[in-house]
């Protein structure tokens, strides 16, 4: 708890005199008995200079605080004028003339009517008059006159606030208010509360006094230096924090404050000068000490820092008392962490010939786990960026290889993504790209820019240029492509036309002949082989269709079309032409309705391309309906010996009629598999009987088998059937039953 000192100072208060140019008019007993009158000089008619003023003015005085029951006395004008038959008049003006101030218009005496405070104010100007009461006019020009109001010690002194507060910085020497004490500290004590009294008239019986308080605060210097409280700090941080990442944080204590106790931190020396940084906290003053490089426990895992605090407001004054700064040591552990493996590059540009068998190695990427442990690693291609599986990795060695044909024409660049995961921990994997370039081969033969139709005049001249050819080529040719044109042998000797190379990748074509003859020939097909000057060199044969045309006689066509050379009824051959197709067309609808009712006719009762016999019915026959008794004869399937040997079938319309076939009739104990194998047998053997054997009827159960019945009911009439002692012979699993009957046995035996 602060505790206060209070200080008495005594202030002496001077009074000043001041002169009375006049002396006072009589008004207590403490004044001088002598009236103050102001005189006007009278004019003398008869004195031949100029007089001054009739008016003799000067100042009052009086004292402020008046405390008496009267008015207040203050002085007196005349003229010389008066005569003192009352035939003159005294008028007052100015300040407080009539209220403050009253003037005895018959004698010129004036009194203040009212206390007056010189704080208030201390002069008062007024303008005196003499005038003559019968005509009004005045006899003397009007002057001013001065009121002053005397001080009197009716005010004790008084400080501007009731309460200071004042700062000083600590370590100040005098002034006006003086440190009492040498070296006053703030860190120490800050605030301190002073009373000072103040006292007038020099501290004399009767003055009058005052007091104030004032708050002193002690104002902070840099006179502490920082300081670290130990001096040794220990961090640990893995090696996978990034860059610009902080590892801890230190300080340094300056028992000053504000800008006072400002720190920068650096580091001065240690192993990891270039590894780490340190940088202010500006709101706590911390040193956060961050990584500058990335981290590898594998190469180092120990840096020793020395990290050095300074202010960064130094005060000269108090250089004496030391260096302002301090240091320490900074230990930083890293620590392991399992990393994914890493690359030899960033980045990976591998080429290839684009006529490179399948399976080829066109690369090798590698990388390695950079941890102690040194895991293996596996390889493998993102299908992501490989869709089409063009490439393949060996997932032990990280060599690149074709797994489908390559064409730089349809695909220059193959940006695929590798890749690489430990063994042991395949979470911790790394990717890297890898830029394949195919190479070109010389694998594409030079071909028509375009497709080529021309025409020929019939009455072309020879050597005439009919067209010009250009070629182009998808292969990438270095030095420029370089054609060159020539007719197929073929055509070179036999040809109606000719070709000129025109050694810049173009050709022309030329008529040989004079005339052309389009009846006897409508079209050529003129082949060209085009060849390009690379290694291997490729060469493709194209076709340039020319067709003979009339032309006028600018060379302008007319017509391409050969027309008959005869015309003896007069139509043209596209007329000819359609009655042709006509003809055709009508011959072929005619043909085809023969045929299609030959073949409806002929249509047999199952019209599927396969000739399956069994389990299919034809439809397409509604029959009569439950009375139609002429199909088949159930009866005979339920009862074999009851046949009729007279019924026909009816179920196709047979383009022969045939007798029925006789069957034997079988015996009472004819089993009906028996039956029925012999009726496929028959009908097997007959080509003209169709699969009727696919309704069948079970109603007829037999005349018994030879595994006699299955059933259980009757399993109940023999005492052999019920012995189940086998059943605890047959292990535990059926210990269960064998128990459940053998305990209904013994119940039974007993």
């Amino acid at each position: 708890m602060r505790t206060y000192h209070c200080f008495w100072l005594l202030f002496w208060a001077g009074q000043p005199h001041q002169s009375f140019l006049t002396p006072l008019s009589k008004r207590t007993s403490v004044f001088p008995e002598k009236e103050k009158v102001l005189v006007l000089s009278g004019n003398s008619r008869r004195d031949l200079h100029r007089s001054k003023r009739s008016w003799m003015w000067n100042q009052f005085f009086l004292l402020e605080e008046y405390t008496g029951t009267d008015y207040q006395y203050v002085g007196k004008l005349h003229s010389d004028q008066d005569k003192g038959d009352g035939s003159l008049k005294y008028i007052l003006s100015g300040d407080g003339a009539g209220d403050l101030f009253i003037i005895n218009e018959n004698t010129g005496d004036i009194q203040a009517t009212k206390r007056l405070d010189r704080e208030e104010k201390p002069v008062y100007i007024l303008r005196a008059q003499a005038i003559n009461r019968r005509t009004g006019r005045p006899v003397e020009p009007e002057s001013e006159f001065i009121i002053k109001i005397h001080d009197i010690n009716d005010n004790e002194p008084m400080f501007t606030k009731d309460v200071y507060n004042a700062s000083i910085p600590e370590m100040s020497d005098v002034g006006i208010i003086k440190t009492a004490l040498l070296n006053m500290d703030r860190e120490n004590r800050e605030q301190y509360q002073v009373v000072i009294q103040a006292k007038d008239m020099g501290g004399q019986m009767g003055g009058l006094s005052g007091t104030t308080t004032v708050n002193i605060t002690l104002t902070d210097v840099n006179d502490n230096p920082p300081r670290f409280p130990q001096s040794t700090y220990q961090f640990r941080t893995p090696e996978s924090t990034p860059p610009d990442s902080p590892v801890g944080r230190i300080k340094a204590n300056d028992a000053d404050v504000d800008e006072n106790a400002e720190i920068e931190y650096s580091i001065t020396e240690g192993d990891g000068y270039d590894m780490f940084g340190i940088t202010t906290d500006k709101d706590t003053q911390e040193g956060i000490i961050t990584v500058k490089k990335a981290l590898d426990f594998e190469n180092k895992n120990l840096y020793i820092l020395k990290v050095e605090a300074t202010n960064t407001h130094v005060d000269p004054r108090f250089l004496y008392l030391g260096p302002f700064k301090d240091s320490a040591t900074v230990r930083i552990q890293v620590e392991d962490v399992d990393e994914p493996p890493v690359f030899s590059r960033p980045a990976y540009i591998m080429e290839v010939k684009e006529d490179v068998p399948i399976n080829s190695v066109i690369g090798t990427v590698t990388a390695q786990d950079p941890d102690a442990a040194k895991n293996p690693v596996k390889y493998s291609v993102d299908r992501h960026t490989d869709m089409d599986r063009v490439f393949n990795i060996n997932s032990g060695n990280g060599s690149i290889f074709t797994s489908k044909p390559l064409d730089r024409e349809t695909l220059l660049w193959h940006n695929i993504t590798v890749i690489a995961a430990e063994i042991n921990n395949p979470k911790q994997s790394s990717r890297v790209p890898v830029f394949i370039k195919v190479l070109d081969v010389n694998d594409n033969a030079p071909e028509f820019a375009m497709f080529y139709e021309t025409f020929v005049c019939e009455n072309a001249k020879a050597e005439q240029l009919i067209q010009t050819l250009s070629a182009v080529d998808k292969d990438d040719s270095y030095s420029g492509h370089q054609f060159s044109f020539s007719l197929a042998p073929e055509a070179a000797s036999s040809s109606n036309f000719t070709l000129q190379d025109n050694r810049d990748n173009t050709a022309g074509i030329f008529t040989r002949k004079t005339r052309y003859n389009r009846h006897e020939m409508s079209t050529y097909f003129l082949p060209v082989v085009i060849s390009d000057n690379d290694y291997p060199i490729q060469s493709s044969t194209e076709t340039v269709t020319i067709r003979v045309c009339a032309c006028d006689h600018r060379g302008k066509m007319l017509s391409c079309n050969a027309e008959a050379l005869i015309h003896p009824t007069g139509l043209s051959t596209g007329a000819l032409i359609a009655i042709l197709l006509c003809i055709i067309i009508l011959l072929v609808t005619v043909v085809l309705f023969a045929a299609l009712r030959r073949q409806r006719k002929k249509e047999p009762l199952i019209i599927s391309k396969e000739d399956i016999r069994d389990n299919i019915v034809s439809y397409n026959d509604e029959g009569g309906g439950e009375e139609d008794t002429q199909a088949f004869d159930i009866g005979t399937l339920r009862n074999p010996e009851a046949i009729d040997d007279n019924k026909l079938r009816r179920d196709i319309v047979p383009e022969t009629l045939f007798m029925p076939r006789r069957t034997a009739a079988a015996r009472d104990n004819t089993d009906v598999r028996d039956f029925i194998n012999q009726r496929l047998k028959e009908n097997d053997t007959d080509p003209t009987a169709p699969p009727y054997d696919s309704l069948a009827t079970y109603a007829y159960e037999g005349n018994g088998s030879v595994a006699e019945s299955l059933s259980s009911l009757e399993s109940v009439t023999t005492d052999g059937d019920q012995d189940y002692d086998y059943l605890s012979d047959w292990g535990p699993r059926f210990k269960k039953l064998a128990d459940m009957y053998g305990t209904m046995d013994s119940d039974r035996d007993s």
